[in-house]
């Protein structure tokens, strides 16, 4: 065997794809690199312009400073324990075939490097991806001047470059851990995507903390009590508002849905290893190799595809239709993409007998189809051109009660056609995989099938996250016009842009709340497989044999496990308290500081600046304040569950977090999106239009959708994903240290321990801020504004 262990076994072709994957992963991060160089070549406007681009730029790259210092500490630890927990347990029958006595090392090593590695890409993808996207925003309005066409395509290809990065890291780290690790390579890859959903369950909490703080003090001070416009320079909190945007929208969106890219690998690479065992017999004793390669193609496929796709990414000065010319190249690319999958499944996936697989790819095209499918359904409850928002809008001419009323009528409702969608691309892969074909292995080969559906569904990661980022980007830019004063042909431009930009924000937090539950099916299946696995050689099962105490199911009736389902339910709903909750107290410090700073002489004028850096020093403070504890519950209550109420518990819980979850994350996405653009229905001109009653009104809903939409609804998606992988990695653990039987009293001690650490966080999360250490502040530094 040489070191390349991936690569023992293979065909000749196979050993070809996967270098061909590799390129193409390389070839993604070149032209992401090729495209940040021509948009940075761009004129950045003038003076005034820059003035306040240099705000938003130094405030973002100051928060993600301090996010980064206050999570690396965590990192190593959970490294360390990584490694520690690998040798606990016996190693899998795969790691003993590609590393014999030395496989218990091996996978230890592999699997804490790959957490630290999933880390840095996730954290690379979002830092890297927000910087371009502050790069690209100062660029976008300064191109607003000249062509729409000019400031569409430099906003989409700001975004078009983290996509890139998304896309290219997520394979090339997938990959390099297959050539190096090969069968085996789930096991180190479970800490490969466990780091990436870690790192984006930061940044999704800690932005939208951040944003909607912001946004919300800016609003209801600016907006509702000084009627001042939107962004302008006399708000104290207009600039934290605006670098909220980037560490929110772009930074927290790009690694949340590099964590969805990888994990789905990790869940089809783990269920296509069981299937490729079973079709050894019929393969003459050869492995089926088909069922880990045809994932790995297909994701190079799919980067393909988005770079051809963003060719057809443009419009002219006559139609002026930013949405027409993102949808042709979403489009574009979804149809090579399946053309392409039909080709690879006609050219390898045959069986032994020389037929062709056709469930692989049905499953594969049933994501893509999954993915618009899902699109329609969110842009059809939040966009202003159809009559669930025109009905929300029409309620504010009674009040903000029943603007809020029609907001939650509208994201409950949503709640229910969102998970018919995934319900219905589920039951698709039952009906394809369900044939005498895998009649040994169905369960698996289902859940396979579901892992491909998001597989698919991602494909297109490249002209989501473009998507995603425009709608920030294109939103500062707009910022940064009105607060350097821009001649109104260029406003005009960068509304348009901006409106567009709320509709494709809308529907892609909808395709990263769809990819995230399937992720997390898919890896409920790898839960089921990995836990036969572990109990087999601790009871000694021989492989085939049946016996009562594999895991094969969740049995409700028993009680045990019914708790388990339930906590499960719960967690979502605590999580979101908690974020809420951090955005409430942020939000109303935020509403005392630009009301202080309103009064000062000269302000309200315009001859007096606002000090911006204290508004986004409080953004900061309270992001940064809630991410571990976050992350503490996030990762300890599978423990705490698992440990105490066995593993098939566990299994539950799972179940009632992906339910539930699933469910608030939709009604709080749409709910939020809905809430905005009924406020920007209002700001057409119709019911009234800006200033109106209704219009205040719709602020008040919007405010209350905010964090919402953009701090409790996308921080479920990696929660979802992080405790299935915890769960993943410590199912093994308690199979070996219960083995089936009651908790022991050591056990329990340290138990009663994680659930008052649990206690301890909430309690600190949930204390008030008196805010006299605040008034203390102003006191001793006394506000002075700058002379303009």
């Amino acid at each position: 065997m040489g070191i390349l262990r991936g690569l023992d076994g293979l065909t000749g072709f196979e050993q070809a794809v996967v270098w061909g994957v590799l390129l193409i992963a390389v070839g993604g991060l070149v032209y992401a690199a090729v495209l940040r160089q021509s948009i940075l070549a761009q004129d950045t406007g003038n003076d005034e312009m820059r003035k306040y681009w240099g705000f938003i730029r130094t405030g973002a790259q100051a928060y993600l400073g301090r996010q980064f210092r206050t999570i690396v500490v965590a990192l190593v630890i959970l490294a360390i324990a990584l490694f520690a927990s690998v040798l606990i347990i016996p190693a899998s029958e795969q790691s003993k075939e590609v590393w014999g006595a030395n496989a218990t090392m091996a996978v230890a090593i592999g699997r804490s490097l790959a957490f630290l590695l999933g880390a840095s890409f996730s954290y690379a993808v979002g830092a890297i991806g927000m910087n371009i996207a502050v790069q690209g925003n100062i660029r976008v309005a300064a191109a607003s001047r000249i062509s729409y066409n000019g400031a569409m395509q430099t906003a989409y290809r700001s975004g078009t470059v983290t996509g890139m990065l998304c896309v290219g890291l997520g394979l090339l780290g997938g990959t390099i851990i297959f050539m190096f690790y090969g069968k085996s390579a789930p096991d180190a890859l479970l800490g490969f995507g466990f780091g990436g959903s870690l790192i984006a369950l930061f940044m999704r909490v800690g932005g939208g903390i951040y944003t909607k703080a912001a946004d919300v003090g800016a609003d209801l001070v600016g907006k509702v009590e000084a009627n001042l416009p939107e962004d302008d320079p006399r708000n104290a909190a207009v600039i934290a508002d605006l670098v909220g945007d980037n560490v929110g929208d772009c930074a927290g969106m790009a690694a949340d849905v590099f964590e969805s890219f990888e994990v789905t690998i990790v869940s089809a690479l783990i269920l296509g290893i069981v299937l490729g065992t079973a079709n050894a017999a019929s393969n003459g004793g050869r492995f089926d190799f088909r069922y880990i390669i045809f994932p790995l193609i297909v994701r190079g496929i799919g980067v393909i595809a988005s770079l051809i796709g963003n060719i057809f990414v443009r419009t002219d000065e006559t139609r002026r239709n930013a949405m027409s010319a993102m949808n042709r190249g979403f489009y574009t690319s979804a149809a090579i993409a399946v053309v392409g999958f039909l080709g690879v499944t006609l050219y390898y996936m045959h069986d032994a007998q020389g037929n062709i697989e056709w469930a692989p790819f049905l499953a594969t095209a049933a994501g893509i189809v999954l993915c618009i499918a899902l699109d329609k359904v969110t842009e059809y409850f939040t966009s202003t051109h159809f009559a669930p928002v025109q009905e929300t809008s029409r309620a504010s001419q009674t009040g903000a009660a029943t603007n809020i009323l029609s907001g939650l009528a509208l994201g409950y409702e949503s709640s229910v056609y969102a998970v018919l969608v995934i319900a219905v691309a589920i039951f698709a892969s039952i009906f394809f995989f369900g044939g005498a074909r895998y009649s040994a292995n169905t369960f698996v080969a289902v859940l396979y099938g579901v892992s491909l559906t998001g597989i698919g569904m991602l494909t297109l990661t490249g002209n989501t996250i473009s998507m995603d980022a425009f709608g920030p980007i294109a939103d500062n830019a707009n910022g940064i016009g009105e607060l350097a004063g821009l001649e109104k042909s260029a406003r005009d431009v960068m509304d348009d842009l901006d409106s567009v930009g709320n509709t494709t924000k809308a529907i892609t937090k909808g395709v990263a709340i769809g990819s995230a539950v399937i992720a997390a099916v898919s890896l409920y299946g790898s839960f089921f497989t990995d836990v036969q696995a572990v109990q087999r050689q601790v009871f000694n099962i021989a492989a085939g044999a049946v016996d009562k105490r594999l895991l094969t199911g969740i049995n409700l009736a028993n009680p045990q496990i019914f708790v388990g389902l339930l906590i499960g339910g719960a967690l979502p709903f605590l999580f979101s308290a908690l974020t809420i909750r951090a955005v409430s107290r942020a939000a109303g410090q935020i509403v005392n500081e630009v009301r202080r700073q309103l009064r000062i002489p000269g302000v309200m004028e315009g001859k007096v600046t606002p000090d911006y850096a204290r508004a986004v020093g409080i953004s900061t403070t309270a992001a940064q304040r809630e991410l571990i504890t976050l992350g503490v519950i996030a990762v300890l209550v599978p423990i705490i569950v698992g440990f105490l109420l066995d593993v098939e518990a566990l299994g539950g819980f799972l179940a009632g977090t992906i339910l539930s979850g699933q469910l608030l994350a939709v009604f709080m996405s749409n709910a939020g999106g809905a809430w905005d653009n009924a406020k920007k229905y209002i700001e057409e001109g119709n019911f009234g239009g800006k200033g109106s009653e209704p219009h205040k009104a719709a602020v008040v809903g919007d405010t209350v959708g905010d964090p919402l939409k953009d701090t409790s609804g996308p921080a479920l998606n990696p929660l979802l994903k992080v405790i299935n992988l915890i769960s993943l990695l410590i199912a093994p653990i308690i199979v070996q240290v219960r083995k089936g039987q009651p908790p022991s009293v050591p056990l329990l001690v340290v138990m009663v321990v994680l659930i008052v650490v649990v206690a301890f966080t909430i309690r600190r999360s949930n204390q008030q801020t008196t805010g006299l250490q605040e008034q203390e502040m102003f006191r001793a530094q006394p506000p002075v504004g700058r002379q303009v």
